[in-house]
């Protein structure tokens, strides 16, 4: 069975997305971005809700051959075009760059995808990982804090009919004081 992790940056008050959709406030440092693009290196198959594959797939396809691009911005690049990807969207968005896209329901899909053989799965946008979050699909959520508040926008967390218990397994820090948490799921 593959493990769900959910893995995103999130401000001191718990957002994802500040008002606006506004990302500015989680621009990582070097350091940061190496252990995102670890991140993805390492994904057997990366799940991703329709806003945020918009915002990923209208940059990083071309990121790599932009001027000034850095050797990681390169890296990282052809790190996520080559991910496996599946975009759950209720409406047709285009898909490339490895990725396919579903259009059913979301829960039954990702319950399908986790009990195939496989490297570990990624969760990513909010709306996404609330409906598996709610289903108690997540193994593992891996929490970037970020030392700001942005008073309101997108939560990482949804409400819950049930507790959800967890198990530190790490802790790290990363310049500018993020601070970085993960937690596995207790079954």
């Amino acid at each position: 069975m593959r493990k769900l992790t959910f893995a995103m940056n999130m401000s001191l008050d718990g957002y994802t997305a500040a008002p606006g959709d506004d990302l500015g406030w989680s621009v990582p440092s070097d350091e940061l971005f190496q252990w995102w693009s670890d991140r993805v290196a390492a994904t057997g198959l990366a799940l991703y809700g329709r806003k945020l594959w918009e915002g990923m797939s209208s940059h990083w396809p071309t990121a790599d051959k932009q001027p000034g691009a850095t050797p990681a911005t390169i890296e990282y690049a052809g790190r996520w075009r080559d991910m496996p990807k599946v975009v759950f969207s209720s409406k047709t968005v285009p898909v490339d760059w490895n990725a396919r896209l579903f259009t059913g329901d979301a829960v039954t899909e990702i319950t399908r995808l986790k009990a195939e053989d496989g490297g570990p799965m990624d969760i990513a946008g909010a709306t996404l990982a609330a409906a598996a979050m709610r289903a108690g699909l997540i193994d593992e959520y891996a929490i970037v804090t970020h030392p700001v508040l942005v008073g309101g926008g997108t939560p990482f967390f949804t409400a819950l009919d049930n507790w959800v218990n967890l198990n530190l397994i790490e802790t790290r820090t990363f310049p500018d004081g993020l601070l970085l948490t993960r937690y596995e799921t207790r079954r």
